[in-house]
């Protein structure tokens, strides 16, 4: 051991924020905001979101009654809200790696804490209905139970205090800025997963920035590793979309010299908000020409900066002529890397063939190939 390598300061101690983190609560509040502001005859706007990801439940109540110009105090707002929230808890679904994170360190044995700026009640309330969640955790500390919530650091220096831990060697995974904010101001290492699309260098302040918990890995931080990969691959719980093949940007095969078999994202909004962007791989069924290997991209593109999440899988053979109209199924089942930006045209176009071959191979893995099977596909 030489002595002229700083010595690493160690992590003990997890700390996770809860929603945008490991819950897709931004859905469920984005329809249920909706549903709120049509009674004042106002249209939700979602260029306004940014204001009030990780606010307190107060302050993110008191930026919509102004931007909307609501006749009623932010207290009448939250009385009304807060109920009809409550009733969707129960759709909240955890965002993706989210349970493999939890138990990956409960199993290796690595104290987890759970800090909020939502009340305690309503951070229990949400995770009674992900099995597992509510014993996994050391300490629960929610923004009614500090005197400031984030930006300020209190919530999370308590969460230290009730699990013995020197703050100093703990670790805080968090989606929003006043969350990272919160835990560098305690003295913390964080690693921000923005849940804002297009944000990431926002996030100067983190430690590490991530697009999505997939992406997280634990022995950069001196904690067991994830086990779970397979040759530069991720086996993930499968999912299944479908529907006609449409004509995409026109880039595919004139620019990329990759032909993409582009599906109309706006029939998947829903589902598009469930899963992070990146690379994907799985198997592609044609009603009429059959059952294919592919690898998809799933985000904005940043090399071409798409304003919109779209959906483009490539299936991995070649075909003689266009097959527009087709019905197309897709099975994803792994996950390759998080969406990237590129220096230039042929590092992109280079490391999408990479993907290609990644895909091409991992598909003849058993855990992979068996869903070439799956009803869906073969019924299509």
């Amino acid at each position: 051991m030489t002595a002229s390598k700083p010595v690493a300061r160690m992590i003990s101690h997890v700390i996770v924020d809860l929603d945008g983190t490991l819950l897709n609560t931004d859905g469920i509040v984005t329809e249920v905001l909706k549903e709120f502001l049509i009674k004042y005859g106002k249209k939700w706007n979602s260029k306004g979101v940014h204001k009030i990801v990780g606010k307190t439940p107060l302050e993110a109540a008191t930026v919509v009654v102004e931007d909307y110009g609501l006749s009623c105090t932010p207290e009448e707002f939250m009385s009304t809200f807060t109920p009809m929230f409550s009733d969707q808890l129960c759709n909240i679904k955890a965002l993706p790696g989210a349970n493999r994170l939890i138990k990956h360190l409960r199993s290796k044995g690595v104290p987890v804490g759970l800090a909020s700026n939502s009340p305690k009640s309503n951070i229990e309330a949400k995770i009674s209905y992900h099995h597992g969640w509510k014993e996994s955790f050391a300490a629960v500390v929610g923004g009614d139970e500090v005197v400031m919530g984030k930006p300020s650091p209190e919530i999370f220096l308590e969460a230290a205090r009730r699990m013995n831990a020197d703050p100093l060697n703990c670790l805080v995974v968090e989606d929003s800025l006043p969350g990272v904010m919160a835990s560098k101001a305690a003295g913390m290492k964080v690693v921000a997963v923005p849940s804002l699309p297009k944000q990431a260098t926002s996030f100067t302040s983190a430690d590490e920035v991530i697009n999505s918990l997939l992406d997280l890995h634990p022995e950069k931080w001196g904690l067991p590793p994830f086990e779970d990969w397979i040759e530069g691959t991720l086996p993930i719980e499968p999912w299944y979309i479908g529907g006609p093949v449409i004509k995409g940007f026109g880039r595919g095969s004139k620019v990329l010299g990759i032909p993409t078999a582009n599906l109309p994202a706006e029939n998947f909004s829903a589902l598009l908000s469930e899963h992070t962007s990146g690379v994907y791989f799985g198997w592609a069924a044609l009603a009429t020409l059959g059952i294919y290997k592919m690898v998809m991209s799933i985000g904005w593109n940043p090399y071409f900066d798409n304003t919109e999440k779209t959906i483009e899988p490539w299936l991995l053979h070649e075909f003689n002529e266009d097959f527009y109209g087709e019905e197309l199924r897709l099975a994803i089942v792994g996950y390759i890397r998080p969406e990237a930006n590129f220096p230039s045209l042929e590092s992109l176009i280079a490391r999408i063939h990479e993907d290609g071959r990644i895909a091409e191979k991992a598909l003849d893995l058993p855990i992979y190939a068996c869903y070439k099977d799956s009803p869906y596909l073969q019924n299509s």
